[in-house]
């Protein structure tokens, strides 16, 4: 059973080649996500990629404002959907603690970025969620 972590990188790889690639969500979903594993894992990558899509106006309102000199349109794409996800999934009804959000958008940050976007990303879901549960960098 693949870790929450590796699920939350599919749903990035997932919402990467729909932005990027010009992929329909459907397809990208089952290229990355395809039919192996178990349901429950397919379910969380899905709620997580669908859920970004259809709450990404809403998350870039949320996030805007904590951009400090920034635009959404001047992140690279990598940032912004990690930025995006990772508000989107405190949105969820059952969603993890927000220090643990922003742990693992960091994490995500540094596995498929740089360490100044570890950073950045830190700091920017912390302003985002008002709190100083920033994670580890």
């Amino acid at each position: 059973m693949p870790s929450r972590r590796m699920l939350r990188e599919r749903a990035l790889q997932t919402l990467y080649a729909i932005e990027v690639g010009g992929r329909e969500p459907a397809e990208a979903l089952e290229e990355i996500v395809g039919e192996g594993g178990a349901s429950e894992d397919r379910a969380f990558v899905r709620e997580l990629v669908l859920g970004t899509l259809s709450g990404a106006n809403d998350a870039d309102e949320r996030i805007s404002p904590a951009l400090q000199g920034w635009t959404l349109d001047r992140l690279a794409i990598v940032d912004r959907t990690i930025l995006r996800l990772a508000v989107c999934e405190a949105a969820q009804a059952e969603a993890p603690p927000r220090a643990v959000i922003i742990n693992e958008a960091v994490e995500l940050a540094k596995r498929y970025s740089t360490p100044e976007a570890a950073k950045f990303v830190n700091g920017v879901l912390s302003g985002v969620f008002g709190d100083a549960s920033s994670a580890q960098t």
